[in-house]
């Protein structure tokens, strides 16, 4: 399980470190840096995917995503006494992501790109860091990159030149296949590659769930969510139908759900009290079939280590809200959670679940994180 998400120089989250729980509620006002905690969540899990580089210049580059305030606030700008204004740079530019997990923690931190070539929206990765315990120190280091460089701990316990060459838009992670099944890069690898994330699931008037897909066992919904009917499908018979049933007639008493089959092409269909045909995908609202498809995502029969919803209540009633927080509430027992949402309906009901809560607020353009937990990080040095 994650317990520690840290983020430096990324948007307004000029220096932020996050507690995470089983189940974490990161809540705020508009414009508070939500979206950004979620997509730094979302960049962290693309190291694994070798798309960090892709993911920040489809961004807009490294320009666009770094902290655009000065390096460090006094306390003279914070009170109004003097105007924001830069400083004397100590360190360098950069962006820095970090998360803790069980003990074993990964930082990596990406800075300017070299001048002139035409690739000037992609960051350079400059160093990588996995270490033990709380802070990074040569005792602790399991592996340590530095530019082209990158050393791992051998057998004998000492940092042993693993290459010399990797690529700046490469991360050290690529290098894991050289390395034992069992080993914490390895290990590391894994886990950030089968997070999930939950933020586009399209239910507009020309979204693939409306319209008939082909049917396959599908283990997961889809990041937009157009093989909906093959993920109810797969519940039904591999998965907790109950749960899924019981989730509809609580959100919509009386309704259920089922799919139709023909050719090989599966379409969602919902049968509800008085009507005398099935409503198909395509004549829902879209806030029923946002519920349907964030239940499909939540009663997945391939539960995955790490789930985080972004605003999930959107376009749903209030009155959904419940039948939403008791999914979470299955879903948590098969995953770790972590829910971005600024609807306090929501929030309320998963502190009930003994959610851990961490609040955003802004001041002068910088997003501070106040929890109900501490959460204690230490950056490596470069």
């Amino acid at each position: 399980m994650i317990d520690t998400l840290a983020i430096s120089g990324y948007r307004s989250l000029r220096d932020v470190v996050v507690p995470l729980g089983a189940l974490t509620v990161i809540t705020g006002p508009n414009g508070s840096g939500k979206s950004s905690i979620y997509r730094a969540l979302r960049l962290m899990a693309d190291i694994a995917d070798d798309r960090i580089i892709r993911s920040l210049a489809e961004e807009g580059g490294f320009a666009k995503v770094q902290w655009a305030g000065p390096e460090t606030i006094s306390a003279a700008m914070r009170r109004g006494d003097v105007p924001v204004q830069g400083t004397v740079r100590k360190g360098p530019v950069a962006l820095k992501l970090g998360v803790g997990m069980e003990g074993l923690n990964y930082a990596i931190e990406l800075g300017l790109p070299a001048p002139g070539g035409v690739f000037h929206l992609d960051p350079e990765i400059k160093a990588e860091t996995l270490w033990t315990g709380p802070s990074p120190r040569p005792s602790t280091l399991i592996a340590e990159r530095r530019g082209p460089s990158l050393r791992v701990r051998a057998d004998d316990d000492t940092l042993a030149q693993a290459a010399t060459n990797l690529a700046p838009y490469d991360a050290m992670l690529r290098s894991v296949s050289t390395r034992p099944a069992s080993s914490p890069m390895m290990n590391l690898s894994r886990a950030l590659s089968v997070w999930r994330f939950y933020d586009a699931l399209r239910t507009d008037p020309d979204a693939p769930v409306r319209k008939p897909q082909v049917g396959t066992r599908t283990l997961r919904l889809s990041a937009d969510g157009s093989d909906l009917a093959a993920a109810v499908q797969t519940i039904f018979e591999i998965g907790n139908g109950d749960a899924l049933l019981g989730a509809v007639d609580a959100a919509f008493p009386g309704c259920r759900v089922h799919v139709e089959e023909a050719g090989g092409f599966f379409s969602l269909a919902m049968t509800q009290p008085g009507m005398l045909r099935s409503l198909s995908a395509a004549e829902l609202s879209d806030g029923t079939l946002r519920f349907l498809l964030l239940a499909c995502a939540l009663l997945a029969p391939r539960p995955a280590p790490l789930l985080v919803l972004n605003e999930p209540e959107a376009s749903l009633h209030g009155a959904l809200i419940p039948a939403l927080s008791g999914l979470i509430a299955e879903a948590r027992l098969h995953s770790q959670i972590i829910v971005v949402s600024h609807n306090r309906a929501l929030v309320t009901s998963l502190l009930g679940l003994e959610a851990e809560l961490v609040e955003l607020h802004k001041d002068l353009g910088e997003t501070f994180a106040t929890a109900s937990d501490h959460a204690r990080w230490i950056w490596p040095k470069r």
